[in-house]
């Protein structure tokens, strides 16, 4: 088991560093399907293990000719709010339901998520892109993938690729960029949450360390091979993540619904 969560932290990191997506959106749902863990710990071990793929992303992206859109300050600042806020959500859920039912209610909004996403990218061609300018909007913005960042312990996911591309007309690597960019502020106040709340889960440190570890790994290589990307590779890609993310989590529907 523990090989596979390795294997699949490796994978994801990689492939969420080039696509944006930040890899927890496919850590979480593998490790739904596979671990006898709480809810609680999956969800702290795949948004930690993000936040260590974002970082280590951020620091290998500073000298590539991609930029973060200046949008992406007011959509950071309402991405650390709600990540907060999602984080708080999902306390308060834990504490009054089932393990089980969080995790189904979670695979239950990343299949809808993920879905939306799936049918925005085919149909992109021939829908028009706003190219909103207003800060409060981007605040607004931000505020809710935070929530659902946090919330489902993904880090970003489509959703986030989806609001930056319709709202803000960002070309994909630009939106994948500054995907990861609202990722980090949205994790980082999330864990920060979970330190000052005392709400840190009992997990495996060992497994956590080597997570960590193969989160840099896969950032530093995924940065590498986006740099010899398109953004058509990068879409092609995409489509491909968000079809074994639909799967993986209606498999997991099942699993937690019976």
């Amino acid at each position: 088991m523990q090989v596979v969560v390795i294997v699949t932290v490796l994978v994801a990191t990689i492939l969420g560093s080039i696509s944006g997506i930040g890899g927890g959106v496919l850590i979480k749902p593998v490790m739904d399907a596979i671990c006898n863990m709480e809810t609680s710990q999956i969800s702290f071990m795949s948004g930690t293990t993000v936040l260590v793929m974002t970082i280590a992303s951020l620091l290998r992206s500073r000298n590539d000719s991609t930029r973060i859109d200046y949008r992406g300050i007011y959509l950071a600042i309402g991405g650390a709010i709600g990540g907060l806020l999602g984080k708080m959500v999902f306390s308060a859920l834990v504490a009054s339901v089932s393990s089980s039912y969080v995790s189904l209610v979670q695979n239950i909004i990343m299949v809808l998520l993920t879905g939306l996403v799936f049918v925005y990218v085919l149909k992109k061609s021939s829908i028009r892109l706003l190219d909103m300018k207003n800060k409060v909007f981007a605040v607004v913005c931000g505020l809710f993938l935070g929530i659902f960042s946090s919330f489902l312990g993904i880090g970003g996911g489509p959703i986030n690729i989806m609001v930056l591309s319709y709202f803000f007309s960002m070309e994909t690597k630009c939106a994948a960029l500054t995907s990861l960019y609202i990722i980090f502020f949205s994790q980082t106040v999330s864990l920060l949450g979970n330190i000052v709340s005392k709400d840190i889960p009992d997990i495996d440190w060992i497994l956590m360390a080597v997570m960590a570890c193969c989160a840099v790994i896969g950032a530093t290589i995924g940065r590498k091979l986006s740099r010899r990307m398109d953004d058509k590779m990068v879409d092609k890609l995409f489509m491909g993540l968000l079809v074994v993310i639909i799967l993986i989590s209606i498999y997991n529907c099942f699993r937690y619904a019976l």
